[in-house]
């Protein structure tokens, strides 16, 4: 049976998720064994990608593919202000700054953001993951830091969404039709893209678990 795009693009990083979530900081962040402050690590980190990718994507609304992957509700940026603050205080702003790995996840985002397929390999690699995955880190966080609604794990909350599983099976139905419309070299070129996106996302988990062994 031939798979459909939105499988294909799953199946293009599904080798590689294991290693990524089973990491050093994730493990430990899911086992309980890091401050609040070094969960609001990987906050920060999160804040200066979407803040990139929520700004590419109100630039390209009015796109004609790109526009059909733009959903307003998905936007993070105002969440994760209300976690950082949450977690930091009033004057989380001084207290954050962009990894390494992180400044060139941003500077991939703007890049491809002339490109259509490039933006949706790196919108999907995000939100498909904080729409499946992120929803039981959601809940453990919650467990372990005893977060409510209002900050702390709001980046974890879509709740404008409705049915998280509908909106899902929503996207992968356009990835689907976008798929189709795409010639071969495209559709490729977006799979290596997706694997693109996929490698600096876990690169930025490896800058944090860096930061973790310096303050043991």
């Amino acid at each position: 049976m031939t798979s459909t795009f939105s499988e294909t693009l799953r199946n293009a990083t599904w080798s590689d998720h294991e290693s990524a979530e089973s990491g050093g900081y994730l493990a430990a962040l899911m086992a309980g064994r890091l401050t609040e402050q070094e969960y609001g690590e990987m906050v920060a980190q999160h804040y200066f990608a979407y803040a990139a990718l929520d700004g590419v994507s109100r630039e390209l609304a009015g796109h004609p593919v790109a526009g059909r992957f733009v959903f307003p509700e998905l936007y993070r940026e105002a969440a994760l202000e209300r976690d950082l603050a949450a977690i930091y205080g009033p004057g989380w702003r001084d207290r954050i700054a962009p990894s390494e790995s992180t400044r060139a996840l941003v500077a991939r985002i703007r890049e491809v953001a002339g490109w259509p397929g490039g933006y949706v390999a790196h919108h999907y690699t995000r939100y498909l993951g904080d729409l499946s995955g992120g929803q039981f880190i959601r809940m453990e966080l919650q467990k372990i830091y005893g977060y409510g609604r209002g900050g702390g794990v709001d980046f974890y909350v879509f709740d404008e969404l409705g049915s998280l599983p509908r909106f899902k099976s929503e996207y992968r139905a356009r990835l689907d039709a976008l798929g189709e419309e795409l010639d071969e070299a495209e559709r490729q070129r977006m799979i290596a893209e997706v694997r693109l996106a996929y490698r600096l996302n876990t690169d930025v988990l490896t800058d944090l678990h860096r930061v973790i062994r310096k303050a043991a």
